[in-house]
């Protein structure tokens, strides 16, 4: 366990490094417009410009980097306590396929289902007064979006001996499908984005956090499998 818990943050470590990049290149300029933004409607109100404790270099670079690296690290322990329990449990697939399954779920559960109900949004979009009852909400689409995932998972579990492999797959899919939609439905929407916002702006934003996401979920899958390959094929002591 210990050695598998290693190999999943130095994993994630270099996941966050790549996505880092990413976020450098396409995220960083999209922040730069919405922040512009945000002090124009700030001129424009007559409001006083407000003191800036950490610089926007310092924000873009260091902070930004440690950040992500700091998430990645952690995604990727977490990501291989989920390997550690599903791997010979839940499916009999080769190491390296069962690292991509869970790579593949866990993007979808934790992050794309509850995107689409709460996307992502720049500096400007939503009110401050409002960013605690928000941040709760989007943490329960999540938590409701993983309890989803283990009932399909449990669900399609029992109809394999009847239906086989594939058809209990797609009751599961269908299972999650629909206590999702439920979860989205009842929740409350939010939609705080200020009027005369970019369009493309919010767009180009929510496509570079979809991309950040996706680079530290496949960096991770393919990373931790190459390094739970090289750990097989050392000889036994």
């Amino acid at each position: 366990m210990g050695s598998l818990l290693v190999r999943g943050m130095i994993a994630g470590l270099l996941a966050g490094i790549i996505a880092f990049g990413f976020a450098k290149v396409f995220g960083e300029p999209q922040v730069d417009r919405a922040i512009g933004f945000e002090e124009q409607m700030s001129k424009a109100k007559g409001e006083p410009e407000e003191p800036e404790i950490v610089s926007r270099e310092v924000q873009a670079s260091i902070g930004l980097f440690t950040g992500v690296a700091v998430v990645g690290t952690a995604m990727g322990g977490l990501f291989a306590l989920a390997f550690a329990f599903v791997n010979g449990r839940l499916t009999s697939f080769s190491p390296r396929v069962t690292a991509v399954v869970i790579a593949l779920l866990g993007f979808i559960a934790i992050y794309i289902v509850p995107d689409l109900k709460y996307p992502a949004n720049p500096p400007s979009v939503g009110s401050p007064e409002t960013i605690g009852y928000r941040t709760q909400l989007y943490f329960g689409m999540i938590a409701f979006s993983l309890a989803a995932l283990a009932i399909a998972i449990s669900a399609a579990r029992q109809f394999v001996a009847s239906f086989g492999a594939w058809n209990a797959a797609l009751i599961g899919a269908g299972v999650y499908i629909v206590l999702t939609s439920l979860a989205g439905y009842m929740l409350p929407s939010i939609n705080e984005v200020p009027e005369g916002f970019p369009a493309d702006l919010l767009w180009k934003f929510r496509v570079a956090s979809l991309g950040i996401q996706a680079i530290l979920w496949t960096g991770i899958a393919i990373i931790f499998g190459m390094l739970l390959e090289r750990m097989s094929a050392k000889p036994a002591r």
